[in-house]
C-alpha cells in the first residue's frame, strides 16, 4: 500500500450549513430531526471526502461529531436490503458502550428509510446477533473481539463490504486489538474505502494506515480543540491522604449538574464509590470488572439524569456521549497524557460549557507539565481554604505550537464514487 500523505485544509469551500453539503432531502430531514443545526469542523471536512470515495484519516477530539461525520456518507450510499443482504459497511470501535452509542446514532440518522444496522459487541446475546446477520444487515458496528469471533464462525460475510471505519483507532491499538483489526481488514475487499478516526495519530496508527489505506487524505480538526475553549481546566495540589476530603469540599462548592470522577484503578474506584455513596445518594461506579448488563444500567441512569456522580476508571474515558456532564474530576492524575484529553472530553460536548479539575500530589509536577504540553495550554491553579499547604509543582514552560504544513487535495485512483441511495 502507498504511504500516507498528510494533507490539511482540504476543504475548498467554507461549509457552514448542512445545506451546503450534497445530501439527499431524506438525510437533511433526518439530520434536522436529530437536532443538528450546523456541521462541526470534522463533519464539514470529512463528509464531502467520504462521499467522493476517498480514504480519509480524521483527527479530532471526542465529542465533536465524529459518529455523524462517517455515518452520514455511509447511510447515503447503502444499497437496499433487497439488493444486498450482506454487510456493506463495518464500523470498528474499541468498547461495547461505544458500539451501542454508534449504533443508536446511525439508526437515528437513518430515520425515514428502513435500514438494518447490527451491533456486534461482547457481553451481548450472540444468538440474537447470529439471527440478525442471517436475516440480512446493511451496516455493522462492533468491537474487534466480537467481530473477529463472527469471522471465525463464518457468520459475518465481508465480500460486499465497500467501507470500513476505524473509530478511536489510537485507543484500539493501545489496548492490543491490532491482530483482530488486521484480520478484519484483510478479510474485506482490497478496493474498499477506509475511514480512520482518531483523537491522536501516534506512530502505531500511522503504520496501520500505511499498511491498509490508499493515499489517505489527512484532516486535522484537533489543533483548536485539544484544549476546548468551552472547557475550563484547573488543578489542585494536595497531599495523597487528603484527596478524599478535598473532593468532598469541591463537590460542595461546585454543586455539579453531573460529574464523572476518574480513578486510576478498579480497587480505588470501588473504595471511593463506597465513601461517596454514604453522603451522595445519586452516586454510581463503573469499571472493567463489572458485568456488561450492570455497566449498561449505570450508563442509562447517567443518561436519564438519575445519577449525579459517577466514579469510574478510564473505561468511560472515550466514546461516552452524555451532553449533561458539567464536571470532570481527575481524582488520580492519568498516567498517559492522551487519557487526560479523553477524560476531559466527557464534558463540553458539542460546544457546551464544562469544567475539569485535576488533583496533583507532590511528585506529580512533571506529569502535569506533560499534560500541559500535550494540550498546549497551562492549567490554572485552584484553591480551597485549608488546602494551601502543599507547594506547587515546578515552574512550567509554555508549550510551543507545532507548525502546520498546507497541502493539496489528491484524488484516490483506487476508488470510484458510489451510486447515491436517493
Amino acid at each position: 500500500m502507498n504511504q500516507t500523505e498528510v494533507v490539511t485544509d482540504v476543504v475548498e469551500e467554507e461549509i457552514q450549513s448542512f445545506d451546503d453539503l450534497d445530501l439527499s432531502p431524506v438525510m437533511r430531514q433526518a439530520i434536522k430531526r436529530a437536532g443538528f443545526t450546523e456541521p462541526s469542523p470534522i463533519q464539514s471536512q470529512l463528509i464531502p471526502l467520504a462521499l467522493d470515495g476517498l480514504d480519509v484519516i480524521g483527527q479530532a477530539r471526542t465529542g465533536t461529531g465524529k459518529t455523524a461525520a462517517f455515518s452520514i456518507p455511509i447511510l447515503e450510499q447503502l444499497d437496499s436490503l433487497e439488493e444486498c443482504r450482506d454487510p456493506q459497511a463495518i464500523v470498528i470501535v474499541p468498547t461495547r458502550e461505544l458500539a451501542d452509542q454508534v449504533g443508536r446514532e446511525a439508526q437515528r440518522l437513518a430515520h425515514g428509510v428502513e435500514t438494518e444496522i447490527a451491533v456486534l459487541a461482547g457481553g451481548k446475546n450472540i444468538t440474537r446477533q447470529l439471527r440478525q446477520l442471517d436475516n440480512g444487515v446493511q451496516m455493522v458496528v462492533g468491537t474487534p473481539g466480537r467481530l473477529h469471533d463472527h469471522l471465525q464462525r463464518k457468520s459475518l460475510r465481508t465480500g460486499k463490504v465497500w467501507c470500513v471505519v476505524l473509530d478511536e483507532a489510537d485507543r484500539m491499538l493501545d489496548i492490543g486489538f491490532r491482530p483482530q483489526i488486521e484480520r478484519i481488514l484483510r478479510k474485506c475487499p482490497r478496493n474498499r474505502q477506509t475511514l480512520l478516526l482518531s483523537a491522536t495519530l501516534p506512530p502505531t496508527v500511522r503504520r496501520l494506515a500505511e499498511s491498509y489505506m490508499v493515499d489517505p487524505v489527512v484532516i486535522d480538526c484537533s489543533k483548536n480543540e485539544m484544549a476546548v475553549e468551552t472547557i475550563e481546566q484547573r488543578y489542585f495540589t494536595v497531599a495523597q491522604d487528603r484527596k478524599a476530603e478535598l473532593l468532598d469540599r469541591l463537590l460542595q462548592r461546585e454543586k455539579p449538574e453531573q460529574a464523572i470522577i476518574f480513578c486510576r484503578t478498579k480497587r480505588g474506584t470501588d473504595r471511593l464509590y463506597r465513601q461517596l455513596s454514604r453522603t451522595h445518594r445519586a452516586c454510581g461506579s463503573m469499571h472493567g470488572d463489572m458485568a456488561q448488563r450492570e455497566r449498561d444500567r449505570v450508563l442509562q441512569k447517567l443518561r436519564d439524569g438519575d445519577l449525579k456522580i459517577l466514579v469510574a476508571t478510564d473505561v468511560v474515558g472515550r466514546g461516552i456521549d452524555i451532553s449533561t456532564i458539567s464536571h470532570i474530576i481527575n481524582y488520580d492524575v492519568p498516567q498517559d497524557c492522551d487519557d487526560y484529553v479523553h477524560r476531559v472530553g466527557r464534558t463540553g460536548r458539542m460546544g457546551r460549557e464544562g469544567i475539569a479539575f485535576t488533583f496533583v500530589v507532590p511528585g506529580e509536577g512533571e506529569v502535569l507539565t506533560s499534560i500541559e504540553q500535550r494540550i498546549n495550554k497551562q492549567l490554572g491553579r485552584d484553591f480551597i481554604e485549608g488546602f494551601e499547604a502543599v507547594p506547587p509543582p515546578p515552574e512550567k514552560k509554555k508549550p510551543d505550537e507545532e507548525p502546520t504544513t498546507p497541502g493539496k487535495k489528491r484524488l484516490n485512483p483506487m476508488h470510484r464514487k458510489r451510486k447515491r441511495r436517493f
